[in-house]
């Protein structure tokens, strides 16, 4: 089964014949993560990989036992232990000689939190492994708890009033480990994704992917709009997208337009912000804090693009 069209990408002969994420999975309609392993399968092409997934929403994606919605070897592994897990692996094919990459795919939770003990050793060692995070800002598998992941204002099950922290700075985090590759992906910019996947899959020692995936079930979202609100994201400054090397060479890859306009649409397309009211003017001054952090670590701007 071929893939469709990404973003103008077509699926050719030196691709993955087979997608990473088969038809069956168990993910809601809208889940960017489905989105995501589509991408990450036309970047894997012919390269040999496995799966270390958490006990996370891409647990649950593998649908029922015995059949797997994917395509290569998955482990499933406790919730802070898939860079463990990982890292093991890749010890036992380095030591075999394989040319496998390994790959950990988990969300905020596992991640910015119940995993980042684990997550920080396995980047401290520089681990051979490529580690994507698959940030739906929330704890989607057990009923939409806040993480340190959900933004200024999201209502979820434990803030329902809306959460009072800012997000977690989980670059900075992965940065300050020296590690040799991070970078932030956006979903709706599919040929600057799938060049990130690829360098992350051919770079050796512990990298980082931090892509915003989003949750209609925990957003309040319609699920066709997933998409466009990560395009949002990235054009009012929300999300920036970036590379960061040896943790401390920065690139910025898209300058955004900072449209007031743009993120007063992000806000209202999800209802996860309406009890809080918070509007694009209680957010500004937090984004352009960030950015200006960013460009002052990057010492230049790369022209901008039409997003």
């Amino acid at each position: 089964m071929r893939e469709p069209i990404l973003s103008g990408i077509v699926q050719t002969e030196q691709d993955r014949p087979r997608p990473l994420l088969r038809p069956g999975s168990s993910n809601c309609g809208g889940c960017g993560m489905s989105n995501i392993l589509q991408l990450l399968s036309h970047a894997i092409a012919e390269r040999d990989v496995r799966l270390v997934i958490p006990a996370c929403c891409g647990a649950i994606t593998a649908a029922t036992y015995p059949q797997s919605a994917f395509d290569v070897p998955t482990i499933l592994t406790t919730f802070a232990s898939a860079p463990s897990v990982a890292t093991g692996m890749s010890s036992v094919f380095r030591l075999n000689n394989e040319d496998t990459r390994v790959i950990c795919m988990a969300g905020d939770g596992g991640t910015y939190d119940i995993g980042m003990a684990t997550l920080s050793a396995a980047a401290e060692r520089n681990e051979d492994i490529l580690y994507i995070c698959y940030d739906n800002e929330i704890y989607g598998n057990t009923g939409g708890q806040r993480s340190s992941a959900t933004p200024l204002g999201a209502a979820t099950t434990s803030t329902p009033k809306g959460k009072q922290e800012i997000k977690k700075d989980i670059m900075a985090i992965m940065a300050a480990h020296r590690i040799p590759y991070a970078a932030t992906v956006s979903i709706a910019h599919a040929a600057d994704a799938v060049t990130k996947m690829r360098c992350a899959l051919d770079t050796g020692g512990f990298r980082f992917l931090h892509i915003l995936s989003p949750c209609p079930t925990g957003w309040k979202s319609e699920p066709a709009m997933g998409i466009e609100l990560v395009r949002l994201a990235v054009r009012s400054g929300l999300f920036p997208v970036y590379e960061i090397f040896n943790g401390e060479r920065y690139v910025i890859n898209i300058e955004p337009d900072f449209s007031d306009e743009a993120l007063a649409m992000y806000l209202s397309l999800q209802r996860r912000f309406r009890k809080s009211g918070i509007t694009e003017a209680n957010l500004r001054p937090q984004i352009e804090k960030h950015w200006n952090g960013l460009r002052s670590l990057s010492g230049r701007i790369l022209p901008a693009r039409r997003l």
